[in-house]
């Protein structure tokens, strides 16, 4: 059975002192044997900090972002390289606030993913419709056109990705898809990847709109919902905590 993964994403919050409580907090409450894999996606400026505060943890650490080019001068640019010196596990790519403020295309998002790849980091490929998109019937083929274009590029080593599905109308709003509407699209992202590799069925699928301490349990009950990314609650070490003991 696979085991579900809860990732925090931080988004542009933290500081030394505040993610130093936060980690402490966070370690100290997880069990001996966590039940489901764990990580936190932080800023760059804190991934030295944050790989010594997880070492012999079960916290992973994760990146927000990553490059689409190896080194070279392209001015604050973080290269995959450089985020496998700090023990970085994954890298989200293609999140919707990408997307929307830095204009990353389709394109763009299968090349980071592509990047992380081939330094051995698991990029979690965030895919998701907007509020206006979602009522003009068109979520299916939103998400497939943004996960297919990972597909294409990256070929055989696309059972290596997480997806996660973030309808970008739930984001931040309070507003959350109901279980069965989130089931829905993450049946259809599995038929997908079913198509593309026979190891679909062990990939990981996470739900990422306002999962919270509330709603995690029933979102995680879901058959093809493998874990969470999360954005507020992974602020909150009680919060966070909770989700990771709904994954159990």
């Amino acid at each position: 059975m696979k085991r579900k993964l809860i990732a925090g994403n931080w988004k542009m919050n933290g500081g030394l002192a505040a993610n130093e409580t936060l980690l402490r907090a966070i370690v100290a409450g997880l069990p001996a044997q966590a039940a489901c894999d764990i990580a936190v996606a932080v800023p760059s400026p804190y991934l030295a900090q944050v790989q010594a505060l997880t070492a012999g943890t079960s916290v992973a650490v994760g990146a927000q972002d990553v490059s689409t080019h190896e080194a070279g001068a392209y001015t604050g640019e973080v290269s995959a390289a450089m985020l496998r010196d700090f023990g970085v596990r994954y890298a989200l790519v293609g999140h919707s606030e990408r997307r929307q403020y830095h204009a990353e295309s389709d394109a763009v998002v299968a090349a980071k993913a592509q990047r992380a790849l081939a330094a051995g980091i698991t990029p979690v490929v965030c895919v998701g419709e907007t509020l206006a998109e979602r009522e003009a019937g068109q979520t299916e083929q939103v998400v497939r056109r943004q996960l297919a274009a990972v597909i294409h590029v990256n070929g055989h080593c696309i059972s290596e990705i997480v997806v996660a599905y973030e309808p970008v109308w739930a984001i931040g709003t309070g507003r959350t898809a109901t279980p069965e509407q989130a089931q829905a699209v993450h049946a259809v992202l599995r038929a997908q990847l079913a198509a593309a590799t026979e190891h679909a069925a062990r990939m990981r699928i996470l739900y990422g709109g306002s999962m919270n301490a509330t709603n995690a349990a029933d979102l995680l009950a879901q058959p093809d919902i493998d874990g969470g990314l999360i954005g507020g609650a992974s602020l909150k070490a009680p919060d966070f905590l909770h989700i990771i003991a709904a994954a159990a």
